[in-house]
C-alpha cells in the first residue's frame, strides 16, 4: 500500500486486465500497493501465479488480489474490516465480470482463527502500517494451516517497522526497500 488514500484510482499492471482502471474508495488509511511494488512482486511469482489459490488478508484498494486475478490465479479471496471498502471491492469485481474473486467482510485476523482451513498457495499481508498486525497475522497462517509447504507470503510493512520475526519453516527469499515501505517475499518450506 503507500500513502494515505483521497480516493482515487487504482491501475491493473499486467495480466488481462492490464491497464485497467478501478476506482479506490476515500478511506482512512488506505494504500494501494505502488505499481512499480506490484510489478516487482508479480516478476518474482511469475512462475506460481497461474492456476493458484490467492488470500489477500488485508484487501483494502484490492490491488494484490485483483493484480493476482489478472495474471492468472484461479481462486481469489479478499478479506476487507470495512463495509464501505467492501461495497467497492464487490463494484470493481462485478465490473472486471469475473467469478474468480470473492470479496468477504471481515476482520482478517478473526477470520483466520477459523476454520478448518484449506491451504492457499499465494497470501498477500499488507495491513495497515503501525497497526501491529503482521507478526499475528503471519502466525496465525502458520499455525492454523492457512499456508503450506511451497506457499508464498507477501509481506509489507513501513521500511522503518521492518519485519517481524517469521514463523519456522518460514524464509524470507525476496526483499526490497521503496521510499518508505519495505516489502518481501517469504517461502513456507519442509
Amino acid at each position: 500500500m503507500g500513502k494515505a488514500s483521497s480516493g482515487g484510482q487504482l491501475r491493473i499492471v499486467g495480466g488481462r486486465w492490464r491497464s485497467r482502471r478501478l476506482p479506490v474508495p476515500d478511506a482512512p488509511g488506505l494504500r494501494p500497493t505502488t505499481d512499480r511494488a506490484r510489478e516487482t512482486l508479480f516478476n518474482w511469482l511469475a512462475p506460481l501465479i497461474e492456476g493458484s489459490r490467492c488470500l489477500d488478508c488485508f484487501a483494502g484498494s484490492g490491488a494484490l488480489g485483483l493484480e493476482a486475478a489478472s495474471r492468472g490465479a484461479a481462486e481469489v479471496l479478499l478479506l476487507e474490516r470495512s463495509r464501505a471498502v467492501c461495497r467497492q471491492l464487490e463494484a470493481n469485481v462485478a465490473a472486471l465480470d469475473t467469478d474468480a474473486v470473492r470479496v468477504v467482510s471481515a476482520d482478517a485476523l478473526a477470520w483466520l482463527r477459523t476454520g478448518p482451513p484449506r491451504a492457499f498457495d499465494i497470501v498477500f499481508i499488507d495491513p495497515p502500517f503501525a497497526a501491529g498486525l503482521l507478526g499475528p497475522a503471519c502466525d496465525l497462517l502458520a499455525r492454523r494451516g492457512w499456508v503450506g509447504d511451497g506457499s508464498r507470503v507477501y509481506l509489507e510493512a513501513a521500511a522503518q517497522e521492518g519485519f517481524p520475526p517469521l514463523p519456522a519453516r518460514w524464509d524470507l527469499t525476496r526483499e526490497k526497500l521503496a521510499g518508505g515501505v519495505r516489502y518481501g517475499l517469504a517461502e513456507v518450506g519442509a
